[in-house]
């Protein structure tokens, strides 16, 4: 496999419904979608799923043009490559960086893919043919967060992830738990406490949660140890994770019992089914967190998410959940809960060129 040519395109779109954690409120999402082509002409999609702000990891959308415009693209360009799996040593020179590393990385997986004729899913080693999935719901006035579970519930999700911060936590969960005492209930701290917090987050086991997802900040690994056993509920950790000897830090020192696995965080497809795969060998749960992404990385998340340790239902909500229109082809729709893992070669969705041109705000050919 030679790339030949990629192709850069920032894009925008409108969130259909404003999307609140405990760093703010977001109405718009900027991506960076990639395509990469071969000497045959076969295309590849990708996307760099950071912000356009440093709050969930220090990578913007600006700092990942740079590094791959000025760092990556020139070395992996006419590179001539056997496996996908040989691109993060070709990008071991560049320190961190992991969402932009990731977003071309996942378009060589979906070219690899398609030069082999076989599935994206299949390509990464995934067994199953539909998923479960879950889904995020915002910081709210509890009436709305009540009537969109409701919607939810109705449309088959079959997890439910609850945003909080301090003053956001426990009476919000009381009213949920009140309302819907047996749903898969799981809250989502980012990183908003501290182990001063102690007592306060000792509370939420009152709510028999799935889990706890990263209360503390990334880098407390020992804290969260520490943390852990104070808690009957189980601590998921996810910004914390950026890579397999992440993973194994966290397992040896007992600062998690499940881990969120995001290819974009975690550098890429490669990474994601390292970590899997460790996970696995060691009883660590793992599941296949979002990034409010478009259909691109929602295709691969699909396809990550089929590989069989993958036991809790992940952040792969249907498209319309995020998007009045998506760019791929079909858009990804849920059934009966679940979403239906594509058998055709690549990623198994068509890019909507003329949405992504409509979408677009700047592009560049290398």
């Amino acid at each position: 496999m030679r790339i030949k040519h990629v192709y850069l395109y920032i894009t925008e779109m409108k969130l259909r419904y404003p999307f609140v954690t405990s760093y703010g409120t977001y109405e718009k999402r900027q991506s960076i979608l990639l395509e990469v082509q071969d000497d045959d002409g076969r295309t590849g999609w990708g996307e760099v799923v950071a912000f356009s702000e440093p709050w969930y990891t220090e990578e913007t959308i600006q700092t990942a043009w740079h590094i791959l415009k000025d760092f990556l693209i020139p070395t992996l360009k006419d590179k001539e490559i056997t496996h996908p799996n040989e691109v993060p040593a070709l990008f071991a020179h560049v320190k961190r960086n992991h969402m932009a590393k990731a977003g071309l990385e996942g378009a060589v997986w979906d070219l690899y893919a398609q030069q082999r004729g076989v599935s994206l899913a299949k390509a990464l080693g995934g067994t199953r043919s539909e998923i479960e999935v879950g889904v995020v719901i915002g910081i709210n006035p509890l009436s709305h967060m009540l009537e969109q579970i409701a919607a939810y519930q109705e449309q088959g999700y079959a997890r439910f992830k609850v945003k909080i911060k301090p003053g956001q936590d426990y009476d919000m969960l009381a009213g949920i738990r009140n309302v819907f005492p047996d749903i898969p209930l799981m809250a989502d701290a980012n990183s908003a406490y501290t182990l001063q917090d102690m007592k306060l987050l000792q509370r939420l086991d009152d709510f028999n949660l799935m889990m706890i997802e990263q209360p503390l900040a990334d880098h407390d690994f020992l804290d969260h140890a520490r943390l852990q056993k104070e808690l009957k509920t189980p601590i998921c950790l996810d910004e914390s994770i950026h890579s397999l000897e992440d993973a194994r830090v966290a397992v040896t020192l007992g600062s998690c019992r499940i881990v969120n696995i995001k290819a974009g965080r975690v550098g890429g497809l490669t990474e994601s089914v390292r970590i899997h795969d460790y996970c696995k060998q060691h009883n660590i749960s793992v599941w296949c967190g979002g990034m409010i992404e478009t259909g691109i990385s929602r295709a691969q998340n699909i396809a990550l998410a089929s590989l069989n340790h993958f036991t809790i239902p992940g952040d792969i909500s249907a498209s319309e959940r995020h998007w009045e229109r998506d760019v791929i082809i079909p858009a990804v729709r849920l059934h009966h809960g679940k979403i239906s893992v594509p058998e055709q070669i690549g990623l198994g969705f068509q890019v909507d060129r003329e949405y992504l041109n409509y979408i677009t705000i700047q592009s560049q050919h290398m």
